[in-house]
């Protein structure tokens, strides 16, 4: 970079061609390793592979995994990746080996994705059809008791149900990580309802100190029945991706 001092008002940036290896970002904080993904992923994808052996790009990234204002590490597996599988044809690898919460951070993530020459492939999405299952996890970690995730999946599946789904097509699992699973304490959950024009649409939300695990359910029910209602094959969060 040039000009980056100081009271600089301009920044010239002149990026090197990418090249395929394995590589780690640490940004000492709770920050989003979801985010830091979805910028990383153009680069993994079109890196051109240093040789036959070495076809796939890897990165390991640290911070938090399920934060507010960024998508929960549960929607990148449940609903983004399954999304570039089933539609673009591509391979994603995605390995969540410890989970991290604000404020400490401490998780992290490894992802990989073999090259692929270009270009993707058109994807034309018009129907979404019915919808066939509504899952979910719901989560707790640290020294939050598992009957916080249970009462998250009662109030999401409650308030599903008063939405007008069909209970008998709720499946809401509640679980708890514990400390060689996660870094500090947290909770949430990400709901995702898949329909037969093989579409999946997600709600998501993260618990907070002071806040009832019943609202957090209910706000993530909330969310997911308003992206079902819109009519659209992708969520509000899938869509800009």
């Amino acid at each position: 970079m040039e000009g980056a001092v100081k009271g600089s008002v301009q920044v010239s940036f002149y990026p090197g061609r990418p090249k395929a290896g394995s590589y780690l970002a640490d940004p000492g904080t709770a920050g989003s390793t979801t985010l830091l993904l979805q910028v990383s992923l153009p680069c993994l994808l079109f890196c051109p592979p240093a040789s036959e052996s070495s076809a796939q790009s890897s990165i390991t990234l640290r911070g938090g995994t399920n934060a507010t204002s960024a998508p929960q590490i549960d929607y990148t597996s449940h609903i983004f990746l399954p999304f570039l599988r089933q539609h673009f044809r591509l391979e994603p690898y995605l390995d969540i080996q410890k989970r991290g919460y604000f404020p400490r951070g401490g998780g992290q993530i490894s992802f990989r994705m073999p090259h692929t020459p270009g270009p993707l492939p058109a994807v034309t999405l018009t129907h979404r059809g019915a919808v066939t299952s509504i899952k979910g996890k719901a989560f707790v970690a640290g020294t939050l008791p598992l009957h916080i995730s249970r009462k998250m999946c009662e109030a999401a599946t409650m308030r599903l149900v008063a939405s007008g789904f069909d209970s008998a097509l709720i499946d809401i699992q509640a679980c708890r990580h514990n400390g060689n699973e996660a870094t500090g304490s947290g909770s949430g959950i990400t709901l995702w309802a898949e329909n037969d024009g093989r579409c999946i649409i997600g709600g998501s939300s993260v618990g907070s100190k002071g806040t009832d695990a019943a609202k957090t359910g209910q706000d993530a029910a909330d969310e997911l029945a308003r992206n079902l209602r819109h009519g659209g094959c992708t969520d509000e969060y899938l869509q800009v991706h």
